[in-house]
């Protein structure tokens, strides 16, 4: 107990120390907070004048940095409009775009109408420069000399290295102001005068540049059509005008890709601004090769035929390519025109033929000696029957334009019909049947004609058969042409048949029936046995014989179907089939009346002789 009571004094006492100290604090810190009260009130003055002066350093400050942000865009001004009026330089076309872009879009934020004006004309100038720039790489990829390769043609295309370099100048030009879209801009009309004239010079430029590197290839058509075939160089022709066709498909595309003005109406009137050369072109070409033509028709009328077909062909292709020349351009079509002055030349073509085979009966030679050969208007006309399925679309379109049996100028009627029909009722096959069967019809009668002129007859019939034969072999049994089968009409065939079976006919009548007539026994003549008869009997084998050796002499003069081995050989079995059956029951009879004493005197070649040497006419 006395313990505890001493630990609670001691207590007691610790705790009077401890609010004994607490007193002392608390008097400590109300002094402490009466002083600064009093610092406070001292400072207040101080910190509203320095808050001043830190207010008026940051204007100040502020009106510094506005002086320089001033002072560095003027600088900035002055470079820039440096840079623009030293144009694009290499590698730096980018920076030039992007500044002149700035220049722009700066003008409608200008405070001022005169900085307004001052930017659009730098604006402008900038313009003028990237133009001129457009125009230099446009002229680098359209000069030179064209390419060449032979006989072919190289289609000009426009360097890639300098499409990639045009390809964002484009992009970049089309975004300038003109008044369809910024109407407001100073230098907007001033911008679009000068992309116009650019965009001109693009189709001069490419125009002229398309048609030097096709003008060789069009006068090397022309210079080749006259040794060429008439089928093949109406073909190169229309080789050529797909390839002008060709590139100006290539052209247009390119032009909506490089037009720095791309309205449907400017792209229209650009286009046919680089048309106008190559149209030109096409225009002198083909007035050359129709000139050409119209100089001998007779021996260019293939060509025109073939080019003819050639045009008709590209007709849809080219009305398109027409089409994108504008609304004011659509009557103008100069392939239609080139089109109708060959089909002109071809509409003559098919009456002077046929005048030309009517002449040909009055010929040289009439009234003369001429040989037995292959008349030179029997080979040409089958020549030209053999051409006629190459070019059977043009032909098929002439004679419709001309008019069923027109071709013969009224002297005549259509085959196989009683009564004409119009045009339109009769296709052009048909068309064409009629019309060969014309041309076979004038050429039998003309050769038939020619054949009588000779003095000789016998020798007019082995050059009537000659003829007749070769014509009726290469025409309708071999022709060289299969397609030529398809316009051979039965008529046709019938015509050809008959002047064959004619021709042999009369060869035969000619060259072999006086023999047979030597042959022959007249019963009104002297009795059998007397001696007039045997005489005359004697005579006839006289004669027969000495009329074999004129017929073998002849024939060693004038070769008979000397190009047909095969018509030749059954000419020949025919012949010693006419000749030695009959040369054989004469001489039985003959010897069985004893008409001689020493018949072999007169009977100079047995039968067999007389075959062999028969024969030996057709080898």
């Amino acid at each position: 107990m006395e313990d505890d009571s001493a630990e609670i004094e001691l207590l007691e006492q610790n705790l009077n120390k401890t609010h004994q100290i607490s007193k002392r604090m608390i008097s400590i810190l109300s002094g402490l907070d009466a002083r600064l009260v009093k610092l406070e009130k001292s400072i207040l003055p101080l910190y509203t004048a320095t808050q001043k002066l830190n207010q008026r350093s940051l204007n100040i400050d502020r009106a510094l940095s506005k002086i320089d942000e001033v002072a560095s865009s003027q600088e900035g001004i002055a470079a820039e409009e440096g840079l623009i009026l030293r144009g694009p330089q290499p590698g730096q076309v980018e920076v030039y775009m992007d500044t002149l872009g700035r220049l722009n879009a700066a003008i409608a934020f200008k405070s001022s109408d005169a900085d307004s004006w001052d930017t659009a004309r730098l604006v402008e100038t900038g313009a003028k420069k990237l133009t001129q720039l457009y125009t230099k790489l446009v002229a680098e990829g359209s000069s030179g000399s064209p390419p060449i390769a032979g006989l072919d043609f190289v289609p000009v295309m426009f360097p890639p290295s300098l499409l990639a370099s045009l390809k964002p100048l484009v992009a970049f030009l089309r975004t300038l102001p003109v008044p369809s879209t910024h109407p407001s801009h100073p230098a907007a009309q001033a911008i679009l005068a000068t992309l116009k004239e650019a965009q001109r010079g693009y189709a001069d430029m490419r125009g002229t540049w398309n048609c030097k590197a096709l003008e060789t290839y069009g006068k090397r058509v022309v210079d080749r059509a006259e040794t060429l075939d008439g089928v093949v160089a109406g073909k190169e022709f229309g080789t050529w005008v797909s390839n002008l066709l060709r590139t100006a498909e290539t052209e247009y595309s390119l032009l909506v890709d490089l037009a720095p003005l791309s309205s449907p109406s400017l792209l229209a009137s650009t286009y046919d601004t680089l048309l106008t050369p190559l149209l030109q072109l096409f225009t002198d070409t083909n007035s050359s090769l129709t000139s050409l033509i119209k100089r001998s028709l007779h021996k260019y009328t293939f060509h025109a035929l073939s080019a003819y077909s050639a045009l008709a062909s590209s007709q849809v292709q080219w009305e398109t390519l027409l089409g994108r020349r504008g609304e004011g351009r659509k009557d103008t079509n100069e392939l239609r025109d080139g089109t109708n002055a060959i089909k002109g030349v071809c509409l003559r073509s098919f009456p002077e033929f046929l005048a030309d085979l009517k002449l040909a009966a009055t010929g040289p030679g009439k009234g003369g000696e001429m040989g037995v050969g292959l008349a030179d208007f029997v080979v040409s006309t089958v020549q030209y029957l053999d051409k006629l399925p190459d070019v059977e679309r043009a032909v098929g379109s002439v004679l419709h334009a001309l008019g069923d049996g027109n071709w013969k100028m009224g002297d005549g009627k259509r085959v196989g019909k009683g009564q004409r029909t119009t045009t339109g009722e009769v296709s052009e096959t048909v068309l064409i049947q009629h019309y060969v069967y014309d041309v076979i019809s004038t050429t039998i009668t003309s050769v038939t004609a020619v054949s009588r002129t000779q003095r000789r007859g016998a020798f007019g019939s082995v050059f009537l058969l000659n003829n007749i034969s070769y014509f009726h072999t290469r025409v309708l049994l071999k022709p060289a042409h299969p397609g030529l089968a398809e316009f051979l009409s039965k008529p046709t065939a019938d015509i050809l048949a008959s002047a064959f079976r004619t021709a042999k006919a009369g060869y035969f009548d000619a060259n072999y029936s006086p023999l047979m007539q030597a042959l022959s026994e007249d019963r009104e003549k002297e009795k059998v046995g007397s001696s007039a008869w045997k005489a005359a009997t004697k005579e006839k084998f006289t004669k027969f014989y000495d009329l074999l050796e004129e017929v073998g002499e002849r024939h060693r003069m004038a070769k008979v179907l000397e190009e047909d081995e095969e018509a030749k050989k059954a000419v020949g079995e025919e012949a010693v089939k006419l000749v030695v059956p009959s040369l054989q029951r004469f001489t039985q009879k003959q010897r069985e009346k004893e008409f001689s004493k020493n018949p072999q005197k007169y009977i100079k070649l047995s039968a067999e002789e007389v075959e062999r040497q028969i024969r030996s006419f057709y080898k």
